[in-house]
């Protein structure tokens, strides 16, 4: 394993990560796999196989930008260097904005957006000096055009967009690479935490879910493959997203319409749930 591809991943625990987490370990990469919950972490672990001499555990508050220097500095102690890295941890709350705690405002934009700013930054001062790798964030479709009953979620999607766009060509000249994952509703834990959710009807709004399995595909065939600047899950709705934000008026003709069909389909996964 000399020339195998060295990582860190955050939010490792669940979705996204424990899915991206467990391809990396069968494809030979070495890891640093982080979450806030250290404990379900090593039980993914234990679960998924991972070996200790390919992957280290560390608990990870993504929001702690000294924690984030500390995780750069344990990967290139233990394997001399950080290849990728990849900022997979997020959080979700539905609601109207005029009914939502006030500290949703923070947990959405900590999280989501300073937590994926303190990753780039942390890697991207390791990687910048050794003049090559690669970043990956993940955003949503949520991204593409804002999504009414997840605006808090929206906005920090929005701006990890923003932001990874904008950096990837500060860091290009340096040899890093920067791309950014945009997709539609995953069947996670957190799509799950949506049914309950009418404000999320919008979520729903697609003919089906994505699986976790078919992010970690793009991410890795496509993002760090091929390194492409965005990937967009499906790109069809992409294209309708990106078309709802060039004209934001557009909205109210469609979001009704879309809403309709996500709290059907919503409707359905609550039934879904009560008969298993």
């Amino acid at each position: 394993m000399e020339n195998a591809r060295v990582a860190m991943l955050t939010g490792a625990a669940g979705g996204i990560g424990k899915a991206l987490a467990s391809e990396m370990v069968r494809r030979g990469d070495r890891l640093l796999a982080t979450d806030v919950d250290l404990s379900v972490l090593h039980r993914r672990a234990e679960e998924g196989g991972w070996p200790s001499s390919q992957v280290r555990l560390r608990q990870l508050d993504v929001r702690d930008a000294q924690a984030w220097s500390d995780a750069v500095q344990e990967v290139v102690e233990a394997w001399g260097r950080l290849d990728v890295m990849l900022n997979v941890a997020g959080y979700l709350h539905p609601g109207w904005i005029h009914e939502m705690d006030p500290g949703e405002i923070d947990r959405h934009i900590d999280i989501n957006t300073k937590g994926v700013i303190h990753g780039t930054q942390a890697a991207a001062r390791h990687m910048v000096a050794r003049g090559e790798g690669h970043i990956v964030n993940i955003a949503s479709m949520a991204a593409l055009a804002p999504i009414p009953g997840i605006a808090l979620y929206s906005a920090s999607k929005f701006a990890v967009r923003a932001f990874s766009l904008a950096v990837a060509e500060e860091l290009r000249p340096h040899g890093v690479w920067v791309s950014v994952v945009c997709p539609d509703a995953v069947q996670t834990a957190m799509l799950e935490k949506q049914v309950d959710f009418p404000e999320a009807a919008l979520t729903f709004s697609g003919p089906r879910a994505l699986k976790a399995e078919e992010v970690v595909a793009a991410l890795l065939d496509q993002a760090l493959a091929r390194r492409r600047l965005e990937v967009i899950l499906p790109r069809h709705r992409g294209w309708l997203a990106k078309l709802s934000n060039l004209w934001p008026t557009l909205a109210h003709a469609v979001v009704p319409r879309l809403s309709k069909q996500g709290a059907i389909r919503q409707a359905a996964a609550v039934e879904h749930r009560r008969s298993t």
